[in-house]
């Protein structure tokens, strides 16, 4: 992990003189869970979507004037929770008869928590104080009580098992949720098919991403460098990426198709399991890296890799400049359709294939080209401060998005290794404990914002009609290693120094067997 996030933050830059590191995928098949249903809908606390959580000032300013704290261990300015100990923060996110915890308070906590301790032990705590504190455990319980106080436990749980359900991979976690449910449904009939729907309901999504993560493995392991199938297959006959969808519309559709599934299998929290460190006041743990669960946010960041390398490859493959010319021109058409569409990420991953050193060293092919329009692309991607423009037209899209009448408007598709390097310096720039030991809540609020924008972003329905034939070409197709690309490159347009005709022969002798 460590290693991959060098790699991240130091490439967010993409390089003219340098390849930048690059990716593969799979179809979204995500099912689309009802929400979870009380037997009375009126006892169920409401809850917003993730777009109405969080106002512009980074959380709600009136969450907790609805329960007294007035017994210590949490404290408030002006309204606000700004920090408190671990324990008051815990039995805070309880429900009891007449309590409920706000939707932003339980995200933030549940989402920022895993820093101090393994989800399984917060849910041990939970259900230990649900138990205790409702007396759940007491033989011949009270309907009347268990009636007021089931629909929200069953809430809570249906919070955490809808936003974080890969927590529920351990095994650990599942075994105290099942408890708890059933010392709910056990104490009165009409919540059984509550917690039934919602186990299944969670089983359902754990399948899914079980699904997802083999396919992307059976992706990866057959994955083989261009260069060995062009010795084993005359150019002539090979497909390009033009010959299988010559509408640079309709690739970004498809591009935008890849892009949604990726974001959609991302979990909250692995963006803070990214940045997980010892805490400070725990000397026998580290917190939450030992038993990290997925890897989806890995394996996106591989996707813009990828389909950096495909650029570059189909750039550098054909053999005539005016065919070379014509793959920029037509790929500078397909980033200003991402562009349009809101698709930030495969934007930015053209924009780097193209300017790879393999590429960018195409003097010839590059008088050919119309760059224009690739010159008003790069100027608003462009990293100078701090990704002004880039940061501008996010916020534009973001704006769109929020008052979309359709799903085609809604689409925000950050360009992701900034994201992850702004959340980065987010966690570093604040410490998340205070010097009396409380936990800082004040950044986790900003942490929170951050993610649960994204959060809203991903769970937008792709609009556009699938082209199998064209997704499976985007995901499978073999592309060029650096070597293979700069071959390729040297062959297309030969060696201008000395140095460049060593590494020619270099590789030429090691990747093609010739002197």
């Amino acid at each position: 992990m460590a290693k991959f996030l060098a790699e991240l933050l130091g490439c967010v830059l993409p390089d003219k003189g340098a390849s930048s590191a690059c990716e593969t995928v799979l179809f979204r098949t995500l099912a689309k869970e009802k929400p979870l249903t009380a037997h009375k809908q009126d006892r169920m606390p409401q809850t917003p979507p993730f777009a109405a959580m969080f106002d512009s000032s980074g959380y709600n300013r009136n969450l907790y004037q609805s329960k007294d704290d007035s017994c210590g261990g949490l404290y408030y300015h002006d309204n606000n929770l700004l920090s408190g100990s671990l324990e008051a923060l815990i039995q805070h996110l309880v429900p009891n008869v007449d309590y409920y915890p706000d939707r932003t308070y339980i995200f933030t906590f549940l989402l920022s928590s895993r820093l101090f301790m393994h989800p399984y032990e917060l849910m041990a705590k939970v259900c230990h104080l649900c138990v205790e504190q409702q007396r759940l455990s007491e033989p011949g319980l009270d309907k009347n009580r268990i009636r007021k106080i089931a629909p929200k436990i069953l809430q809570l749980l249906t919070e955490w098992t809808e936003t974080f359900p890969y927590d529920f991979r351990d095994e650990r976690m599942m075994r105290n949720l099942k408890e708890l449910a059933q010392r709910i449904a056990s104490g009165d009939e009409m919540y059984r098919k509550n917690v039934q729907q919602l186990l299944q309901n969670l089983l359902r999504k754990l399948a899914t991403v079980s699904q997802y993560e083999e396919v992307l493995a059976k992706i990866n392991a057959t994955s083989t460098d261009r260069l060995t199938v062009l010795k084993t297959k005359p150019q002539s006959i090979q497909r390009d990426i033009i010959t299988v969808c010559n509408d640079p519309y309709t690739l970004a559709q498809q591009l935008t198709h890849i892009e949604l599934e990726r974001l959609n299998y991302i979990g909250p929290e692995e963006f803070v399991q990214a940045f997980v460190q010892k805490d400070p006041l725990d000397n026998d743990k580290s917190c939450y890296g030992d038993r990290k669960k997925t890897r989806n946010l890995e394996a996106y960041v591989e996707w813009f890799n990828r389909l950096s390398y495909l650029v570059a490859t189909e750039i550098c493959m054909p053999v005539k400049k005016k065919h070379r010319a014509r793959v920029i021109e037509y790929f500078i058409d397909v980033a200003r359709e991402c562009f349009n569409i809101g698709n930030f990420n495969s934007l930015m991953a053209i924009i780097s294939g193209m300017n790879m050193s393999p590429v960018s060293r195409l003097k010839k092919t590059w008088a050919k080209v119309k760059t224009a329009k690739f010159d008003i692309l790069e100027h608003q991607m462009d990293p100078s401060s701090n990704f002004y423009n880039y940061r501008t037209a996010l916020r534009g899209a973001a704006q769109r998005s929020l008052t979309a009448h359709s799903n085609r408007e809604k689409i925000v598709i950050p360009f992701f290794s900034l994201l992850i390097k702004d959340i980065y310096f987010l966690n570093e720039g604040c410490a998340n404990r205070l010097p009396n030991g409380h936990v800082n809540f004040e950044k986790f609020w900003e942490l929170a914002k951050q993610v649960s924008e994204f959060m809203t972003w991903k769970q937008v329905e792709c609009p556009f009609e699938r082209d199998r034939k064209i997704l499976q070409y985007l995901l499978t197709i073999p592309v060029f290693s650096d070597d293979a690309l700069y071959l390729a490159s040297y062959e297309s347009e030969s060696p201008e120094n000395h140095i460049e005709k060593d590494r020619w022969k270099t590789l030429r002798s090691t990747l093609l067997g010739r002197v």
